[in-house]
């Protein structure tokens, strides 16, 4: 599968470039999933539920299961975070997965940079920052698009990124 993560500091516009990928990759009749890193406490559950006593109750993993989709919760209690490698095996698979957040993870990224964050770019310290999308003129020696350039984001991901490696 390709991953391609997007990146850059809070308030960017990461989530709305992401989304815009998603829908702008299935359009064209790829199928596409997506990883979102949070660096706060998540909790897609709610007390009072039933699936929410079952976790509390002890269960390490959690399906929730119905007509449209199904969620699987699965707890860490006190394990490591998993790495995106471990996100990524669990996956069923896809043409591409869109990755938002994981900033310091070694995989190909897009940087959102705006100009009005006052915060240095990082792309001058990730190499594996592949291209940038940007409200100005960034000074990044590689591909530079317009923030708002999905389409031609899209091209450039499918044209010039290549699925990881396999080990063997």
């Amino acid at each position: 599968m390709n991953v391609i993560g997007i990146v850059g500091w809070k308030n960017s516009g990461k989530t709305t470039l992401a989304a815009a990928l998603i829908r702008e990759l299935s359009g064209r009749g790829l199928t596409v999933s997506s990883i979102k890193h949070a660096h706060h406490m998540v909790d897609v559950d709610q007390p009072g539920t039933d699936s929410y006593k079952h976790r509390e109750a002890g269960a390490r993993e959690v399906i929730l299961a119905g007509g449209q989709r199904i969620a699987i919760m699965h707890e860490l209690r006190g394990a490591g975070e998993p790495s995106l490698e471990d996100l990524l095996a669990r996956l069923s698979p896809c043409d591409w997965v869109v990755v938002e957040g994981y900033k310091t993870h070694a995989h190909p990224k897009i940087e959102v940079h705006r100009q009005e964050s006052g915060r240095s770019p990082l792309y001058r310290e990730d190499a594996n920052i592949i291209a940038v999308a940007s409200d100005y003129a960034a000074d990044f020696s590689g591909p530079l698009f317009d923030i708002n350039d999905v389409t031609g984001i899209a091209d450039f991901i499918i044209d010039h990124v290549q699925p990881p490696a396999r080990e063997s």
